[in-house]
């Protein structure tokens, strides 16, 4: 049987329905970006310790130019580690028929049989190689699902400069390609960047590294010491030409799967947290409202018998139904958010299995907190209910108490209509709702900056990118330096209307006790196709001895211009040397350095070599060059401009315009929370006031100004508050993603503020709209009855 107080329940939910689901939905909010993001937070980790722990994949990576296959013995001889596996790594080029310009390939050697004992591979279709079939390849999944390869169809394939075809036996994923990434490529792309595995026997002999590896991966024991093992294992190696040992965070698919990781984790705290605040200040307001509104019944309640508890006990049910609702549409809209987020990062990063697994401690956890938000809201106004005396509840509340305005202490009060005055005292009133709200809409600005600052900031790097520092439309990448003519020979190919070279060379920098791996370009004296540019903008050019750096590498080395530091080259003869710093350049990918390629030759004491050829070319022309692209044996990769650019969008505009969305779509609904509770709270309040300024002679307009104008003076303190706010999450946000692989940079435009001011106030405005929808309902001769 339902007794009286859940009778009384069920009026007051229906008479607040409105205010009811705009709370709810603030609350639906917080849990639904709770649940999605720790969800796909955990399922992203579940999916790749899982992965990682199947294929045991390597701790430890070193690539080095050649050493005997003795050598692996001294490495497992090594403190702390448990297992070793040589390979042999090398790179190659596909020339298929349906691509115009050549396909960079890794080529990858296997254990007879195909099988690793490290970083394993996880086949998809087909089988692996078997022993003595020199002419069998595994290819990488990302790769054959593009061109639609399968098992039992021949790839062509160029070998140390020798065209090759290869029978396809499989197809597989691999814990080191999650996201496949060729060297020094901004983008995955796998339509032009292949691996390739092999039995060992017939790739070692094709480049002649029979008996020798020049790559490995160890396994270290539990207790073993990273730092210790790698500081040994490039003592070894050293002799042999090693580029020096990486750990697991330092392999490039993981580590930007740990950023993206370290940002989605970031992500989960902050926004949720805003939106469960602005819910605890929402229900504050309306159940104090519904109290003030409801003196009169709860002191009859007390006269009849009821106790304190009983009463707040009724007032803490509503404030259980209005979160119960919310937290129920959060956990089903977290789950279907959840699920499109999982499938879009699926696109991304290749799992044998990703899926959204509905995390129960997630849901327990957004419960939980947005319970307690909810009754910390609400204890405020349920203790004045439990303390309210019936004799004193029985009367009208006392008048509010008058004072000057600002306006009079200002004196410029006749420069306002009677209207701007009543808004001006009923803000000065309430101050702490005032703030309140101003605060609540503030934060859903500031998320908009947000979402304004991901498209803003992909368009300026892009924009920087390809458009300032990269002038070039081809880039010519060689399987091994080249002498100097080899650019004049691309200049003479056609379709060509300017070629140079640019020479790179992998380096270790170190200052001190910091270091970090990275390469330096040389770039012609006469060179325009590249043009670096510093934190302003403005274009930097090489000086002609010393080496510029990056802003950030800069900052990680603890070095400024003028000062010296080591550089110990991967290459060549590896000569370890000191260079000046000359500059600091910005850039939005990579630790590098830059010279002028006859400084760089010096610094190298070497002949005239090229790394890279950059072309501009004439678009008429483009087939017949890409034909003769491919015909050269000592070209492993041709990149074009335009598709590095549409690849980059291809790939991020996704991304954003699905997190744009979502942050859109719940900014407004913290928005019109806030504002259409806001004025609800106030036309309940003042409806005896306002009908009667409508008997005096007051317009319908001239009341709506008298109400709205306080929720619009609210919005428009909140504007320039959000966009602070907004400013400090964006660099919030951008401190959590690994700058060393990816920078995307601060920009906050005139756009990105003009964006998150539009749709807060078309928010504010179909709020006020629905609002003023009630002001047209006001009975003028019912709500002036009084019990005075």
């Amino acid at each position: 049987m339902v007794s009286t107080l859940d009778r009384k329940l069920i009026r007051d939910l229906l008479r607040l329905r409105g205010q009811v689901i705009t709370i709810a939905l603030v609350v639906a909010a917080g849990i639904a970006a709770f649940i999605a993001m720790k969800g796909n937070y955990a399922s992203l980790e579940r999916a790749r310790d899982a992965y990682y722990e199947r294929t045991r994949f390597a701790d430890v990576f070193v690539h080095l130019e050649r050493a005997p296959e003795a050598v692996r013995a001294d490495l497992e001889r090594i403190p702390g580690v448990a297992r070793v596996e040589t390979r042999v790594a090398e790179g190659g080029m596909i020339p298929l028929e349906t691509m115009s310009e050549p396909i960079r390939a890794q080529l990858l050697s296997l254990p007879a049989g195909g099988r690793s004992t490290l970083s394993e591979l996880y086949l998809v279709e087909g089988r692996m190689m078997e022993s003595g079939h020199n002419d069998e390849a595994v290819l990488l999944e990302s790769f054959a699902r593009a061109h639609g390869l399968r098992p039992g169809d021949e790839l062509p394939i160029v070998i140390n400069g020798v065209l090759r075809r290869l029978r396809v036996v499989g197809v597989a994923m691999s814990p080191e390609y999650i996201m496949a990434l060729a060297a020094g490529e901004m983008t995955q792309d796998p339509k032009r960047f292949a691996v390739v595995w092999m039995d060992r026997a017939p790739l070692a002999a094709a480049f002649e590294m029979e008996g020798a590896f020049n790559d490995a991966q160890l396994e270290l024991q539990p207790d073993a010491s990273e730092a210790e093992v790698i500081q040994a294992v490039d003592a070894l190696l050293s002799r042999y030409g090693s580029f020096g040992a990486i750990p697991r965070s330092k392999q490039l698919s993981n580590q930007l799967i740990e950023g993206e990781l370290l940002q989605m984790r970031s992500m989960s705290t902050v926004v949720p947290s805003i939106f469960l605040a602005v819910a605890a200040l929402l229900l504050n307001v309306v159940l104090s409202r519904l109290v003030h509104l409801q003196r009169s019944e709860i002191a009859a309640l007390k006269a009849i018998g009821y106790h304190d508890i009983e009463i707040g006990a009724h007032f803490l049910k509503l404030v259980l139904v209005i979160s119960g609702l919310g937290s129920l549409l959060g956990v089903l809209a977290g789950i279907w958010l959840g699920r499109a987020l999982t499938n879009l990062y699926g696109q991304f990063f290749k799992f044998p299995t990703l899926d959204f697994r509905l995390d129960l401690t997630a849901i327990g956890i957004a419960l939980g907190i947005s319970f307690a938000s909810a009754f910390a809201g609400a204890f405020g106004a349920v203790r004045k209910v439990m303390a309210l005396p019936p004799a004193e509840a029985m009367r009208a509340p006392a008048p509010a108490r008058y004072r000057r305005s600002s306006l009079d202490v200002l004196r410029i009060r006749r420069l306002f209509g009677p209207a701007a005055q009543m808004i001006v005292r009923e803000l000065e009133r309430q101050p702490l709702r005032t703030a309140g709200s101003a605060s609540a809409i503030a934060a859903s600005v500031g998320l908009l900056v947000v979402a304004g600052w991901y498209s803003e900031g992909l368009d300026a790097l892009m924009y920087t990118q390809f458009h300032e520092v990269m002038r070039e439309d081809v880039v010519v990448v060689f399987s091994e330096p080249q002498p100097e003519r080899s650019v004049r020979e691309l200049g003479h190919l056609p379709g060509v209307v300017g070629a140079e070279g640019m020479r790179s060379v992998p380096v270790k920098f170190v200052n001190g006790s910091s270091s970090r791996e990275g390469v330096i370009h040389g770039y012609a004296d006469d060179g325009t196709m590249r043009t670096l540019r510093d934190r302003f903008g403005r274009p930097v050019a090489p000086p002609p001895d010393g080496v510029v750096l990056t802003d950030l590498l800069g900052e990680i080395l603890g070095v400024e211009v003028g000062d010296t530091l080591e550089v110990h080259v991967r290459e060549g003869a590896r000569p370890l040397k000191r260079l000046t710093v000359s500059g600091f350049v910005d850039e939005g990918f990579g630790l590098q350095g830059h010279m002028r390629v006859a400084a760089l030759r010096d610094f190298l004491d070497e002949e005239p070599l090229v790394s890279t050829g950059l072309l501009r070319i004439d678009p008429a022309l483009e087939k017949d060059l890409d034909e003769r692209l491919k015909a050269m044996p000592h070209v492993v990769s041709v990149t074009k401009r335009a598709d590095i650019l549409a690849q980059f969008r291809d790939q991020s505009g996704a991304m954003i315009a699905t997190m744009t969305f979502m942050i859109t779509l719940f900014a407004a609904i913290i928005t019109v929370g806030v504002v259409y509770n806001n004025a609800r709270v106030a036309l309940s309040l003042r409806a005896r006031d306002l009908a009667s300024l409508r008997v005096l002679g007051f317009h319908r307009s001239e009341i709506s100004a008298i109400l709205l104008g306080e929720m619009a003076i609210q919005v428009l303190i909140a504007l320039p508050l959000g966009m602070w706010f907004g400013s400090v999450l964006v660099h919030g946000i951008a401190s959590t993603v690994d700058p060393e692989q990816f920078r995307l940079p601060i920009v906050l435009t005139a756009k990105s503020y003009a964006y998150a001011a539009l749709v807060a106030l078309v928010a504010s405005v179909l709020s006020a709209l629905l609002v003023r929808r009630k002001l047209d309902q006001l009975d003028l001769i019912g709500v002036l009855k009084t019990r005075e």
